[in-house]
């Protein structure tokens, strides 16, 4: 696994020990993304504006980016907090995509799976609000 984890994943061990994948059909995954949207409570569920959630396999960095870069989970957007009157005009949704194959490779069971989509689905729409990952990281939420 690439060193260049953001903070607050687990350490996974280096070396042949045991590997920690987790294999899980798409369909399957999809169904984990979408019960953690729907464990997202309804008042917060309402507050949430104009952001739609999406599944990719894998995050690509970006140019100037580390190319070992390996993310769980990414916010694209404005979040709530930082939005003025004129957002609304013609703003695209925000977009919220989880990462199938990082979160399979850290995990060694469908709990384990359930599990970190629920931790990482919730971190994105807490960005999607505004919290930044230091607060995410002392809410226990990294």
């Amino acid at each position: 696994m690439p060193a260049s984890l953001p903070p607050g994943l687990p350490t996974v061990p280096e070396g042949p020990s045991e590997p920690l994948r987790f294999t899980m059909p798409e369909d399957e995954f999809e169904a984990a993304v979408g019960d953690a949207l729907d464990s997202i409570p309804d008042k917060l569920a309402r507050a949430m504006d104009n952001v739609a959630v999406f599944i990719e396999d894998d995050y690509v960095p970006q140019p100037g980016e580390d190319p070992d870069t390996v993310l769980l989970g990414l916010y694209e957007g404005v979040p709530l907090t930082e939005r003025d009157s004129w957002w609304d005009a013609g703003s695209l949704p925000d977009r919220i995509t989880i990462f199938r194959e990082p979160i399979l490779d850290i995990c060694s069971s469908r709990e384990d799976v359930i599990h970190e989509v629920a931790v990482t689905v919730v971190h994105e729409i807490a960005h999607h609000f505004g919290i930044d990952d230091d607060r995410l990281h002392e809410l226990g939420w990294g």
